[in-house]
């Protein structure tokens, strides 16, 4: 009789734990949401917007527009399409204008300079675009070289990578001097809904060196206030998968998280416990 008390005891408490499990898969989560936190925040001062500075390697296209013809064609040069001139540092990329000609852009050297027409070798690196293009203008006027310069720098091949758990993978190009985490995720196309938004991951090569900083997109606070909220150009943007992704990997791997499962198991617990009681 005691042992029969005893088996009755067993199976309730396991009945309970399995209802416990059932009501905690049916649990609507709480870390999908982003910005929980948006509430509480309005009128709260934010850090500095950054622009994005030129560095090596980077490619930008200069466009000199001027009332005289002959001077704008002498400052914006242009190739024949698929031609190509110079080497690092000098115009090596053809960006298209027209279906005859393209206009050449200008690759920063490792000492952070462009060769520019007329002008020479001019230092770009650590220069807004803004700056480029005014620091360009003022210095065509002082030298009567163009007396109406207006300079325009576009970006070529500005661009960060993202990775992981969002519905489009891949380059995402820069095309704003003030790029954020948000930008580039909604260029991705937004987050799975398998993405871990507490923890996603951003990868930046800082003076020579690695570093590796986290976002939680879950909280606007934290993550207006990240040193990577504002992004630079090849940043790389990982974002990892849920438990339930990783446990797709394997066959069956989700079998035993679902609510479907849990409630034919207690069905079953509950009619065998009925059973024993009787």
């Amino acid at each position: 009789m005691k042992a029969k008390v005893h088996l009755r005891a067993v199976w309730r408490c396991a009945a309970a734990a399995i209802v416990g499990l059932l009501m905690a898969a049916c649990t609507t989560p709480t870390n999908v949401s982003y910005f929980q936190d948006a509430a509480l925040l309005d009128e709260m001062a934010v850090q500095q917007e950054q622009q994005l500075r030129l560095h090596t390697g980077d490619k930008v296209n200069i466009v000199v527009n001027s009332s005289n013809p002959m001077l704008q064609q002498q400052f914006t040069l242009m190739t024949a399409a698929g031609n190509t001139l110079g080497s690092s540092g000098s115009p090596d990329i053809s960006v298209g204008r027209n279906s005859n000609n393209q206009a050449i852009a200008y690759t920063v050297d490792e000492q952070g300079t462009i060769d520019f027409p007329v002008l020479g070798r001019i230092s770009v690196g650590g220069k807004t675009r803004r700056e480029l293009a005014l620091y360009l203008q003022e210095r065509l006027i002082e030298r009567d070289l163009v007396t109406d310069p207006i300079v325009t720098v576009e970006y070529v091949n500005m661009g960060v990578n993202v990775l992981g758990e969002v519905n489009k993978a891949g380059r995402i190009d820069i095309t704003k001097d003030r790029f954020t985490i948000v930008d580039a995720i909604a260029a991705a196309g937004d987050l799975t809904i398998y993405g871990v938004r507490e923890r996603v991951m951003v990868n930046r090569q800082v003076d020579g060196v690695n570093r590796v900083y986290y976002v939680d997109l879950t909280n606007m606070q934290t993550t207006l206030a990240s040193p990577v909220y504002y992004l630079r150009q090849n940043d790389l943007i990982y974002v990892a998968p849920n438990n339930k992704r990783k446990r797709e990997a394997y066959s069956a791997g989700n079998t035993f998280n679902t609510p479907a499962v849990w409630i034919s198991i207690a069905s079953l617990l509950t009619t065998i416990t009925a059973l024993i009681v009787k």
